[in-house]
């Protein structure tokens, strides 16, 4: 017999994972395996491994120090690098006795979740957000999540209105409401929110009286006209600085998400001190803070690397966005992140065919295409998003495989929509 919490666990398994995994397993290569899968539900940035793979190269070998323990929280030399790297991403002083350096940006986010809820207790999310926050902000903590949902009128573009909405209703229901998570460029629509817009946020979470998360791991991959504004920027956030929590990570603006490396930066002495102690469960191997200390030693590198990863973020974000046009695949537009809002609301079944409910004929459609296409893809279920028929399919991969993943999906709804399925 295993707990009640283990149980919960294992049924809430993310749906990206699943999906990840079994198309990981037997992927597509048009000699050697034509009928594989085309994996573009996964945000993994697979178009800068030339130039992080060379500069890894370059670092030290490991020396005796590499196999001793090193602070659960993070070595001073990586934790003092990072706060300069986000110093002047975050236009904001950040210190490095702020950082807790722990496995993963979802070990970041389980610390501040557990450090802030008891079980039950709600943290309000922007909807359509990141379909993993609901086992990284609750899976332990217990804490449930509560969308606000966003509308697609505009884009599923970000209001303060409608958090407030939710926050005010989940109070109404009786619920104890603890914070306010923000994915921020928001994943999966790629909108880089615009100061005014988080400086509206930061006051319905003042006057609520909660504390923000804001998930910045695609601070450095925005491509748009737009430039990024941290939550911590005080020209937004000017007196609610303590009570906003940061997370970011070397998975995405850095592309190494196998070494599970994430950072946590808080100015609350209190629940610096409880993330300290929940890193003992998830520290970073030392080996793996040698690497990053030494990746990050060198600005001007570190710079140009950015520089170049916003570049091939963007052309590959244009090259996905004309082939959705040219196949009649509609999607709202991008200004950051690894992905592309699919609209397919148009080809889910009717109310004159089976699974007329929404939600239902939507995972249909999802099962459908990677069964029979082998294109993984997710579905807007999987983000909570508030109406069905939209799904997130990720660009940053070869571009030959994109344009035979969208030529798939598009023959096929095309195909249904003519009547041309069996």
């Amino acid at each position: 017999m295993i707990s009640r919490q283990s149980a919960r666990l294992v049924a809430d398994t993310p749906a990206i994972a699943d999906a990840h995994f079994r198309a990981e397993a037997e992927p597509y290569h048009p000699r050697l395996r034509p009928g594989g899968y085309l994996n573009l539900g996964t945000a993994e940035n697979r178009l800068l491994w030339d130039l992080v793979g060379a500069r890894l190269a370059e670092l030290p070998p490991p020396t005796e120090q590499t196999a001793r323990y090193a602070p659960l929280h993070g070595a001073p030399a990586l934790r003092e690098r990072i706060a300069a790297l986000l110093t002047g991403t975050c236009r904001a002083p950040i210190d490095a006795d702020e950082l807790v350096v722990i496995s993963g940006a979802t070990g970041a986010l389980d610390a501040i979740a557990t450090v802030l809820c008891d079980p039950g207790e709600v943290i309000v999310v922007p909807a359509p957000y990141y379909g993993a926050f609901d086992t990284d902000l609750g899976g332990r903590s217990g804490a449930a999540l509560v969308p606000a949902p966003l509308s697609a009128d505009d884009g599923f573009r970000l209001t303060a209105k409608a958090v407030d909405r939710a926050l005010t209703e989940a109070r109404r229901a009786g619920s104890v409401v603890r914070a306010v998570a923000l994915s921020s460029p928001s994943n999966p629509i790629g909108e880089v929110h615009p100061p005014g817009v988080l400086a509206d946020l930061l006051h319905v979470v003042r006057e609520h009286d909660v504390d923000l998360v804001t998930d910045e791991i695609y601070a450095h991959a925005v491509f748009g006209d737009r430039p990024f504004t941290s939550a911590l920027d005080p020209a937004v956030n000017p007196d609610w600085a303590e009570r906003t929590h940061l997370v970011w990570g070397f998975a995405k603006d850095f592309a190494l998400p196998g070494l599970k490396t994430g950072v946590l930066h808080t100015r609350r002495p209190d629940v610096l001190a409880a993330a300290r102690a929940l890193a003992y469960f998830a520290p970073v191997s030392t080996a793996t803070q040698e690497v990053f200390t030494g990746l990050l030693d060198d600005p001007a590198w570190v710079a140009g690397f950015l520089a170049e990863g916003r570049r091939r973020l963007g052309a590959s974000y244009r090259h996905a966005a004309d082939l959705l046009r040219r196949h009649d695949l509609p999607h709202a537009p991008a200004e950051a992140g690894f992905s592309v809002w699919l609209d397919l609301g148009a080809w889910l079944p009717g109310p004159d065919r089976p699974a007329a409910d929404g939600f239902a004929a939507e995972e249909r459609l999802w099962r459908d295409l990677f069964e029979t296409t082998h294109v993984s893809i997710l579905p807007g279920a999987a983000f909570h998003a508030p109406q069905p028929g939209w799904f997130r399919l990720c660009h940053t991969v070869d571009a030959p495989l994109v344009a035979e993943a969208i030529r798939r999906i598009a023959a096929h709804v095309h195909d249904h929509e003519k009547g041309n399925r069996p």
